[in-house]
Formats: structure tokens, sequence, C-alpha cells
């Protein structure tokens, strides 16, 4: 699929294999999820942008780079949240925003009901962290929200995607960068991800 990476290294597909587990705890679940997204951070910040720059060592000047734009953080509540402090330890001069969204559980449309970003996101990298990428629905509201504000660079990491969501994704959003550790079998009658791994947000917070 265009402009989607599966992150086949296998530290990623092992921990993605322990989070699958259904006797895998909450507590397990939220450590083993920072770890993979600390993991995946790399892969999708390959393609960031950069300027060269000359900086002083202690012995002499040297010639080195930094990164073109600033880097905003946007994890989608609540689920978002297990990935975002590794993500953070890797790059501690990111922003970071939030967005809460919610499914209807009949229709499976998301509505938002909070944001918070920063007003002007046009000269900004924007990582948006979701573990999960099902219907589509809540990728395209997050994505709506962030070009409501003027993002250009935006890509999306999540653990595991549905075919379903990312021919949604793709129909209303175009093709921005989508880093993913799996593209599953297909989506069940409920909207959840087979064979998945259950309801992110409720095995990371134990509810």
């Amino acid at each position: 699929m265009k402009n989607v990476t599966v992150i086949t290294h296998p530290l990623v597909q092992h921990n993605l294999t322990r989070l699958r587990d259904e006797r895998t705890g909450a507590q397990e679940f939220r450590r083993v999820l920072s770890e993979v997204a600390a993991l995946m951070v790399y892969e999708a910040t390959r393609s960031f942008a950069s300027k060269p720059i000359t900086v002083k060592t202690p012995m002499q000047k040297t010639r080195g780079c930094q990164l073109r734009r600033e880097v905003v953080l946007v994890p989608i509540l609540r689920s978002g949240l297990g990935m975002l402090d590794s993500i953070l330890q890797l790059i501690p001069h990111a922003r970071v925003g939030f967005i809460g969204l919610k499914r209807e559980e009949t229709t499976l449309q998301a509505t938002s009901y909070h944001k918070s970003l920063p007003e002007d996101l046009r000269n900004f990298e924007v990582i948006l962290i979701d573990p999960m990428l099902a219907t589509g629905g809540s990728a395209i509201a997050a994505f709506n929200l962030l070009a409501e504000r003027g993002a250009k660079h935006i890509r999306m990491v999540n653990l595991i995607a549905a075919p379903e969501g990312i021919e949604k994704v793709r129909e209303h959003c175009g093709n921005f960068p989508i880093f993913t550790a799996s593209i599953d079998r297909r989506l069940n009658k409920k909207g959840y991800i087979l064979p998945g791994l259950g309801d992110a947000g409720d095995r990371l917070f134990g509810v």
C-alpha cells in the first residue's frame, strides 16, 4: 500500500506478539506498548527534513545538522497516551498536543470531545499517535482537526492497522505516511480488528 510502512524489525514483532496475547496484563501491556513505540518512532522519523549547521566542539568547529521543523506529538486519547512517554524520551524537545475522540458504537463514527493543539501547525512535523487504525474514523477526524490548524507534514504511527481503515483514510486524507507493525486481516461487525489485540485502551488501563 502506498506510503504505508510495515515495520518488520524482530524486536517490534516480538513485542507485538506479547501485546496480542490475552494473558498479558495491564501493567505489562503498558510497558511493552511503550517499548514498541520507541522502536517504531526511529523508522517513522527517518525522513524528517534537516538542515546543516556549524557547532564548536571543545576541540574545533565542525559541521552537523538539526531538524528543519519543530515536532508536535499528537496522541489520540485515550490509548495514544500509552505510546507517548517513550517517544517523548527520544524527542524531548517536541511539543505535545491532544485530540480526544469517542467512537459511537452503532454508527462507528468518531466525534471529538477535546483538542489541545498549537494554533498554527504549518511549519511543524506532526506525529499522530494511536495504537489501532481500525475503521479509520478516528484517524480521519484527527487529520481534519490537524488540517484546520494548517498542518502539512503529518505522519501516523500505530501498532496495528486494518485494510479497511487504511483504504478509508486514503480516500479521505490522501497519502500521508502511515507506520504500523502489522496490517491485519479485516474488521469484524463491531469494527474491531481481527486478529488484533482487543480494545487497546481497556487493556492499557485495566477496565
